[in-house]
């Protein structure tokens, strides 16, 4: 499993997953309003449990969101036990989402063409060959 963390999983990908939290997040608000707890189980469930955001990262997240007018912030009712926090995408959000998306897409094939198509093949000990 990959942990918001480089104490343990790949470091590297924790890294670069954490670069992207704020993409990440607008992504599961393009679906519906959400609070911080739910945008986390969806996140670990969409990687099939293979990636976990740390509760830090994800509220700073959050609050960077909001600050940067890419998310707005309210309190639900409490009809569904206590009062929760949700967040909903801006449509400023959802053209920092598109444009954030399109610059990955046009980093990835970038890379994937200087380090070959495919992913390079590791032989049994873990190193490239």
């Amino acid at each position: 499993m990959i942990q918001d963390s480089a104490a343990s999983g790949d470091a590297f990908a924790a890294d670069l997953l954490r670069g992207h939290t704020d993409t990440i997040v607008l992504g599961v608000l393009r679906e519906h309003d959400s609070y911080g707890f739910e945008i986390y189980k969806h996140i670990r469930d969409a990687t099939g449990g293979g990636y976990e955001i740390k509760e830090a990262t994800l509220y700073a997240s959050y609050r960077r969101l909001v600050r940067d007018g890419l998310a707005e912030a309210y309190w639900g009712d409490e009809s569904q036990g206590g009062r929760r926090k949700y967040y909903r995408i801006t449509d400023a959000g959802r053209a920092a989402f598109r444009q954030n998306v399109a610059s990955w897409v046009a980093t990835r094939t970038i890379i994937d063409s200087l380090l070959g198509s495919q992913a390079a093949p590791t032989n049994t000990k873990g190193s490239l060959r």
